[in-house]
C-alpha cells in the first residue's frame, strides 16, 4: 500500500513495528507491506556455517596480510559502480575464498576449511598478488605490489 507520512517527511526506508517501509522513483513514493519473517532454508544454514568458518581463519591470517588487504580495498574503488559503497578488506577477502571454492569445489569446502589447509593448499591466494595473477580477486593497478602472505 501507498504510505503518506506527517511533519514532511516524504518516504522511509526500513521496518518500524509490525511494517516494513521502502522508497521508490528516487524517493518520491513510500510503499508499505506486511513485516514478514524468511523462513530459515538448507542455502541459509549452509551460507552461515560456511562464513562463520570463514571469520575464524580470517582470525588467524598474518597482519601484514590484512594490511595490504585495505590497501587492496582503497585500489579497487575503480571497480565499484558509482553510487555504491566499496567493499572492505574483509568483504573482498570472503568474496575471493568462494571464488577459491568455485574452483575447485570437489576439494575445497569452506565449512571445512582450515588455516593450515589453505597454507598448503592456498598457493593461489596466499597473497593479494597472487589471488589477482589467478583471478580470484579483480585486477587493479598497483595489486602485483601485495605480496605479504596469508
Amino acid at each position: 500500500m501507498k504510505v503518506n507520512f506527517k511533519y514532511g517527511i516524504r518516504t522511509y526506508s526500513g521496518s518500524l513495528d509490525e511494517m516494513t517501509y521502502a522508497s521508490y522513483r528516487k524517493n518520491t513514493i513510500c510503499i508499505g507491506r506486511k513485516k514478514v519473517k524468511p523462513r530459515i532454508t538448507e542455502n541459509n544454514t549452509l551460507i552461515g556455517s560456511k562464513t562463520k568458518n570463514l571469520a575464524a581463519i580470517y582470525a588467524s591470517i598474518s597482519a601484514p596480510y590484512k594490511q595490504e588487504l585495505k590497501q587492496y580495498a582503497q585500489l579497487n574503488t575503480a571497480n565499484v559502480p558509482k553510487g555504491n559503497l566499496p567493499p572492505n578488506g574483509y568483504a573482498l577477502w570472503v568474496k575471493m575464498m568462494f571464488n577459491f571454492e568455485k574452483s575447485d569445489p570437489e576439494h575445497i569446502d569452506l565449512t571445512t576449511l582450515t588455516y593450515t589447509d589453505l597454507q598448503t593448499v592456498g598457493d593461489s591466494i596466499i597473497s593479494i598478488a597472487s589471488a589477482v595473477t589467478n583471478g580470484f580477486l579483480a585486477k587493479v593497478p598497483g595489486a602485483d605490489t601485495l605480496t605479504a602472505n596469508m
